[in-house]
């Protein structure tokens, strides 16, 4: 694994108004049960794996389902392991991310891939516009996210949402729906992560009356009630395995079966999902089906964080604070100022456009000019928790680690924007439990 960019790569792409030229490499098989097998990108990346979507697809059995990546950026080029069963290695060393040089080889299970850079180019459309219903930015990362949804909108396909949390999955599928000829029909969400297994099968695909107990009459679920619309699956991820083939079934046959019933109804409904997790991983790992993740990533679309588009910022800063209603106050001219939005870029921006709207709503509800951002979340550089020496030592003890408990989960759940799913899955701790741990501490 090599920590610097190699020479041969520093110039990978070159931009135009209405595309990015993108460098093209080959992948070659040069041993194992594939030998032999070329693959040419199409693009920025390529994924290698033995799913029927995969970019190579291989047929060696020790490779995963969708086993590691090849991505370009500005000036380097990555292999990134997603998650695989019998790892990628580089010169015999097991990587989870490393850089590629031309020439170099790479290994996953019993097969070897020759990486080269070719002289040819690939080119990555790009949409014309500055936003694409609610969705706002002038960067080449959002052209070229609004190039597919205008393609995709105006279809029935169905569309997967990828990307970390706060980066405007939401206002993507509304903007999807709306763009649609189901924009006049119903939008219905359903979180699959909020609810427990029994319910989420109840609240998706409805009940007969009867058919366990409490269900005095029948009731219709969220896929006939977004008969003629979009139904937006969000945290798709959380869906549970014994679920995964009903959705299946409503995806290529087009009906559902309420719970208790014997009979299927025909349903017209377009079907978006969105996750923050990496899908792809838990089909390697088998806690999502790989046919699933098939049918549903008929468009794939991948949201870029804030970071890879802080270009984006002065539309954004704008957008955002006459949605909050305030472009007139004083305040708000000064988030508008050149040094301000200078400020802004230099942080990380972790919890992306979601925690960009909350730092702006914090700043103008203090009525005073918004300070510079710290390195940290404010909630992480508080005081130290404070220790009541008169108390007996377990009451001490109790009290310190109550403090500690809240300042955590007050810290945890800013940094992911207030999206709880994400903070419980990032802390490590079971989702219902971090419920719990919020209501304790007077946090919903």
């Amino acid at each position: 694994m090599s920590g610097q960019v190699p020479a041969a790569t520093e110039v990978l792409r070159s931009r135009h108004r209405d595309r990015i030229e993108v460098r093209q490499f080959r992948l070659v098989v040069t041993g194992g049960p594939d030998a032999g097998r070329v693959h040419d990108s199409r693009g920025e990346r390529a994924v290698i794996g033995s799913h029927e979507t995969a970019d190579l697809r291989l047929e060696d059995r020790a490779v995963s389902r969708f086993h590691c990546e090849v991505s370009l950026g500005d000036d380097a080029v990555r292999l990134r392991d997603l998650g695989s069963l019998n790892g990628t290695r580089v010169a015999g060393v097991p990587i989870l991310d490393a850089f590629l040089v031309n020439g170099a080889t790479f290994a996953i299970g019993r097969s070897e891939i020759l990486f080269e850079l070719s002289d040819g180019r690939v080119d990555v459309p790009l949409s014309r516009q500055e936003r694409f219903g609610r969705l706002i930015g002038a960067s080449p990362a959002m052209r070229a996210l609004y190039e597919v949804l205008e393609r995709a909108a105006p279809s029935d396909a169905t569309v997967l949402l990828e990307g970390e949390s706060g980066t405007g999955k939401e206002l993507a599928v509304e903007s999807i729906h709306l763009a649609s000829g189901r924009g006049d029909g119903p939008l219905v969400v359903v979180d699959c992560g909020a609810l427990t297994p029994s319910l989420l099968e109840s609240e998706l695909f409805g009940y007969e009356r009867g058919a366990f107990t409490g269900a005095a009459s029948a009731r219709g679920g969220a896929v006939e009630a977004a008969a003629g619309g979009t139904l937006f699956l969000d945290e798709i991820g959380e869906l549970p395995v014994d679920l995964q083939p009903k959705l299946l079934r409503l995806l290529e046959r087009h009906e559902v079966k309420r719970i208790g019933e014997s009979v299927y109804r025909k349903v017209d409904v377009r079907v978006v999902a969105a996750t923050n997790r990496n899908l792809k991983l838990l089909v390697n790992e088998r806690r999502f089906r790989s046919d699933l993740y098939y049918r549903l990533a008929v468009v794939r679309v991948v949201m870029p964080p804030l970071r890879d588009r802080l270009e984006d910022l002065p539309l954004l800063v704008d957008d955002l604070l006459r949605d909050i209603g305030v472009a007139g106050r004083p305040e708000a001219q000064e988030m508008r100022a050149p040094e301000y939005l200078a400020e802004l870029a230099r942080h990380g921006w972790p919890g992306n456009v979601r925690e960009l709207r909350h730092y702006l709503q914090h700043s103008l509800l203090l009525s005073r000019p918004p300070a510079p951002i710290a390195a940290e979340p404010p909630e992480a550089a508080g005081e130290p928790i404070a220790v009541d020496d008169q108390l007996p030592f377990s009451q001490a003890r109790e009290q310190a680690l109550g403090a500690f408990e809240r300042r955590y989960l007050e810290a945890i759940v800013a940094r992911h924007g207030g999206n709880v799913t994400a903070a419980a899955r990032s802390s490590g701790v079971d989702r219902a439990h971090f419920y719990r741990l919020l209501r304790r501490n007077g946090l919903r």
